[in-house]
């Protein structure tokens, strides 16, 4: 399901705020939601998250990687892609193993001139080199990270994570209400990390009821038996595609 830009030239800050608490998020130059992902032929279904920023605390395993890269430089700008941009992208997506666009204007933009969203990124640099970027849109009570890449030859300093701290402090500077990481799925754990901020502060979406609950397994597992329920409810009990 999509909430079409062509009818939104621009999204402001409390229509992004908006369609984000219904389990709304960015997909190029559009917001769409979902409840299923296809994986190896078969359906999992999908649980949106977010953050509540004013309950985030980090423990000692969000510490240690602050201390870990606080020798790197950090920057935050308006989303300008550059070669420079689309070389680390280029040598980032050589190294993973899921499908993603081959650029990050393929990626953000598709083809369009501008953003229709408030959207910039932070920079990481090593001595001047550009050895990470995440890229986010902001609302006016929310942060929605959109996308992370870095050099693999910087993996050991687990700069995706990273990268999710530095927007969740962003955001906080901002004084911002929530965060919105995205979307994990029900038993494939690739998404799982996500969770790795701050576990007591996140929330799951039940889109069955447009109700955000504090995150646990059980609540997923609950969550996805109900969405798995509702669709065998709403299929045909005799189907002929003839």
């Amino acid at each position: 399901m999509s909430a079409s830009s062509s009818y939104m030239p621009v999204v402001s800050g409390p229509m992004l705020d908006y369609y984000l608490g219904q389990g709304y998020y960015r997909m190029v130059q559009d917001l769409f939601t979902c409840r299923f992902l296809a994986v190896e032929g078969e359906y999992h279904t999908v649980h949106w998250l977010r953050l509540r920023l004013a309950d985030v605390h980090y423990g000692p395993e969000q510490r240690r990687l602050l201390r870990l890269n606080e020798r790197f430089s950090t920057t935050i700008r308006p989303l300008r892609i550059t070669p420079e941009l689309e070389a680390l992208y280029a040598l980032y997506r050589s190294s993973i193993t899921f499908d993603a666009p081959e650029t990050v204007d393929a990626f953000l933009l598709g083809g369009a001139t501008h953003s229709i969203f408030t959207t910039e990124m932070l920079e990481i640099r090593d001595d001047g080199q550009l050895i990470a970027v995440g890229i986010f849109d902001s609302g006016t009570r929310t942060l929605a990270g959109i996308m992370n890449f870095y050099d693999p030859g910087y993996r050991k300093y687990s700069l995706g994570k990273y990268l999710m701290l530095l927007k969740i402090n962003h955001a906080r500077h901002q004084q911002k209400t929530f965060y919105y990481p995205g979307y994990l799925v029900h038993n494939y754990p690739k998404f799982d990390y996500k969770l790795f901020p701050s576990l007591a502060a996140t929330e799951m979406y039940n889109c069955l009821n447009s109700e955000w609950l504090p995150f646990s397994w059980e609540a997923v597992n609950a969550h996805s038996a109900a969405i798995m329920a509702e669709l065998l409810d709403e299929e045909p009990d005799n189907y002929d595609p003839e």
